[in-house]
């Protein structure tokens, strides 16, 4: 009788060991995406954005121990560097760790500005969309303003980053925040990256996991009434 008791109960706790390991496995050998790309769709412009919903996007490529950075406008919409973002074509934070700012850049046209851009470390904020710890402006003062602006995209690498690490909300909840210039309305003013719900294959994973710890559970107190049924009936 301890033989058969103690062989439900090793039963059951191997389901739920095995249900467990497969659970954390599929996790942990989830391939992590080496680019990964975000919608600017929050719109902080005082008088509206227009009808539009997608403003452009930041893609972020893991190239090696570095992080490189694509912000590409859409719709017609182009960059400008005003006061609504503290004087920051663009903005994003870094967690502890994060190297420097390097081969910072327009594109669409290609070195639009005449003294380049560069990358600050500071305490930015603006318009409502919270405090950010980088920013992306002009070297000089040419593209201060949203009466010339003529570029559509920029670009520029983190070294000694991941794509964790520069994907951290801010108080707010907002990833980046890039100042352009409305196509539709020629209005100025922020327009951000909020912070993603967790992706549904993670999820999953993770329900699948509940679920399996949850049933082993069930099946190894069924097991054990059974058998405290069947000490009782030969006793």
């Amino acid at each position: 009788m301890l033989r058969r008791r103690f062989g439900y109960a090793a039963s059951g706790a191997w389901v739920v060991f095995a249900v467990a390991i497969l659970g954390v496995a599929l996790i942990a050998t989830a391939t992590p995406a080496q680019a990964v790309t975000f919608d600017l769709t929050s719109c902080h412009v005082t008088g509206g954005c227009g009808t539009q919903t997608v403003f452009g996007t930041v893609e972020l490529t893991q190239n090696g121990a570095n992080v490189d950075f694509v912000v590409t406008l859409a719709g017609g919409n182009r960059f400008v560097q005003t006061g609504a973002a503290d004087q920051q074509l663009f903005k994003f934070n870094g967690a502890a760790g994060a190297g420097n700012i390097i081969n910072e850049a327009t594109f669409n046209p290609l070195n639009a500005v005449p003294g380049g851009l560069n990358g600050f470390a500071g305490a930015f904020n603006g318009d409502g969309t919270g405090n950010f710890g980088f920013g992306i402006a002009c070297a000089t003062d040419p593209c201060n303003g949203g009466s010339t602006p003529v570029f559509t995209g920029l670009t520029f690498t983190v070294t000694a980053a991941t794509i964790a690490q520069l994907t951290v909300p801010n108080n707010l909840g907002n990833l980046f925040v890039a100042d352009v210039l409305i196509a539709s309305n020629g209005l100025t003013g922020p327009v951000d990256v909020t912070a993603p719900v967790p992706e549904p294959t993670t999820l999953l994973m993770v329900g699948t996991v509940l679920v399996g710890l949850g049933a082993g559970w069930r099946r190894r107190q069924s097991q054990k009434t059974r058998s405290g049924n069947l000490a009782v009936s030969v006793r």
